[in-house]
């Protein structure tokens, strides 16, 4: 029998200002094979299962903490009799590769040749227990500055997990970093993110990265499972789904802001892709509860 995997495109808080979003949950028989273009960890805090993420599959227990990449294939397990409890966070990749970020972020997310899991114990389990309850408290809180901590957190947190990963595995001397690989993909999928909203095509890409155009095509097909233009469009309509919530801007402005030429056609492939045009989707989402 064939498992086609669900394309999840929405989490929590993702249409915000702070695109992160962390629940605790617990699994009494695992989730579905899924992908989906945002970046997310696991911590394990109680029960036993396992994770495959594309066709790898590796032990869950308590400990356990996995950082999944964009449009990655993954499916938990659950051990039969138990149930798996373990925090989830799912947050945009703009939180680590935006404007004015560490570029070497780059090779933290395009890291392949470490794990994509490591087993904690003893002192860096609770460390790592410790880090996540804080982030975990701070987000279900209401506090000042509690977005700008949540993302601190996140740094934290992950900057904990790498360095734990690199001692199970150490990364070869002579690994070339992901960012000066020639066929490296997460700086495309990173340019991308941060020139969306201009007249980005994949002539420009290819100029500035030395791939065909054809090459470059390949690559984002392969990554994200759709072609440049509707990982283009996703990219725009996402920011432009924010801005609709969390800002007073007019349509018009939106449209300008996230890349499209006229309200028109920002209108057009609105409707498209949310079913709804622009200034109805922003009545729904303001008077939602």
């Amino acid at each position: 029998m064939t498992y086609f995997p669900d394309y999840l495109k929405t989490y929590p808080n993702m249409d915000t200002s702070s695109p992160l979003h962390i629940s605790l949950n617990r699994l009494n028989s695992g989730f579905r094979p899924h992908r989906h273009d945002f970046l997310e960890f696991s911590f394990v805090v109680d029960g036993v299962g396992a994770e495959a993420i594309n066709d790898v599959t590796h032990i869950m227990k308590p400990g356990t903490f996995t950082f999944v990449l964009p449009y990655q294939v993954h499916e938990l397990f659950t051990e039969q009799g138990s149930t798996l409890v373990l925090y989830n966070c799912n947050f945009s990749m703009d939180l680590l590769m935006g404007p004015g970020r560490d570029e070497s972020l780059i090779d933290f997310i395009e890291q392949l040749t470490l794990p994509s899991f490591v087993q904690l114990d003893g002192q860096a389990n609770g460390k790592m227990a410790s880090l996540i309850e804080e982030m975990y408290a701070e987000y279900r809180s209401s506090k000042p500055w509690r977005l700008t901590l949540l993302q601190l957190k996140l740094k934290e947190i992950l900057i904990h997990f790498d360095r734990e990963r690199r001692k199970a595995a150490p990364i070869p001397e002579d690994a070339q970093p992901a960012s000066k690989r020639s066929n490296a993909v997460w700086p495309i999928i990173h340019h991308i993110h941060l020139h969306y909203h201009e007249d980005l095509s994949l002539a420009d890409l290819s100029a500035k990265f030395s791939m065909s155009i054809s090459r470059i095509s390949e690559v984002i097909k392969q990554t994200t499972g759709q072609t440049f233009v509707h990982f283009l469009h996703d990219l725009r309509l996402r920011h432009a789904c924010s801005l609709l919530v969390s800002t007073e801007m007019s349509v018009s402005e939106i449209a300008l802001e996230v890349g499209y030429g006229s309200y028109k056609t920002f209108s057009r492939i609105f409707h498209e892709k949310k079913g709804v045009v622009p200034k109805e989707y922003r009545k729904t989402k303001l008077n939602q509860p």
